[in-house]
């Protein structure tokens, strides 16, 4: 069985052609070495003479796209408070968000990688891909300004934000868990958290408390996964038990 290459090893006629994702994108003019450096891990950076790898780039697009989303948000939703502002941003920006963002770009294809990674499946793991996408918006901030940036951000995030004003308390489980215990003075929430597993493939199993209370069946890749799974567990039982017993709708409490 032959073992997976990195880019290093890959012959030019294998390696995806940068216009298509250009143009899917909608900036056909972005420079070439620029868009590379973006899309260069750093697995790939240290395994090829410690070349620039895209982490500036990742720091800068977090903060555009942070800029960009929020205007939106705050524009688009004249009513709501700023809790619920931020529940939609933090929706809209979180990680697992743009790590489906950049699998609709098929960004996977294009990320520079060194072999560890490639081997343990980096092209679809959702912290390279959703730190690839700021990096990828970073450079395209470096090289066009605020404006071009937000064009392509509402071309591809705007369904996202869409969405996102759709889902009400699923938008951040573990702060609506929060609120629900502060509005009824149930105590602050807290987890607990078992992973098992090899470091590379971990399984997550949160359990939840609240007060005397525990709340169990929160599981996943990630501890945030886990937390936010039984966070929704806690939020739905005590939010009909409230409701039964004639408080206020825990979702708008």
């Amino acid at each position: 069985m032959s073992s997976a290459r990195s880019d290093g090893d890959r012959p030019d006629s294998d390696r995806p052609d940068l216009d298509e994702l250009r143009l899917t994108l909608g900036v056909p003019d972005l420079d070439t070495e620029r868009l590379e450096h973006a899309l260069t891990h750093r697995s790939y950076a240290y395994e090829n003479g410690n070349i620039a790898h895209n982490e500036r780039y990742e720091f800068l697009g977090d903060s555009v796209l942070g800029l960009v989303v929020t205007d939106t948000l705050f524009t688009t939703h004249p009513d709501l408070p700023e809790g619920q502002l931020a529940k939609l941003r933090a929706a809209v920006v979180s990680a697992k968000a743009l790590a489906v963002v950049a699998r609709d770009l098929e960004l996977g294809r294009f990320v520079r990688l060194g072999r560890g990674e490639e081997i343990t499946g980096g092209r679809n793991k959702a912290s390279i891909l959703s730190d690839t996408v700021e990096a990828v918006l970073g450079a395209i901030y470096v090289e066009f300004g605020i404006v071009r940036s937000a064009e392509v951000i509402h071309a591809i995030f705007d369904p996202v934000m869409a969405d996102a004003a759709r889902l009400g308390a699923g938008l951040d489980w573990k702060t609506s868990l929060q609120e629900i215990c502060a509005n009824h003075d149930l105590g602050v929430p807290h987890y607990v958290l078992i992973g098992t597993g090899p470091d590379h493939d971990k399984t997550f199993t949160a359990v939840a408390h609240v007060g005397e209370r525990e709340f169990g069946g929160g599981t996943g890749r990630s501890k945030k996964e886990a937390e936010q799974m039984v966070a929704e567990i806690a939020w739905t039982v005590l939010d009909a038990e409230l409701r039964g017993a004639g408080a206020p709708d825990a979702t708008t409490a």
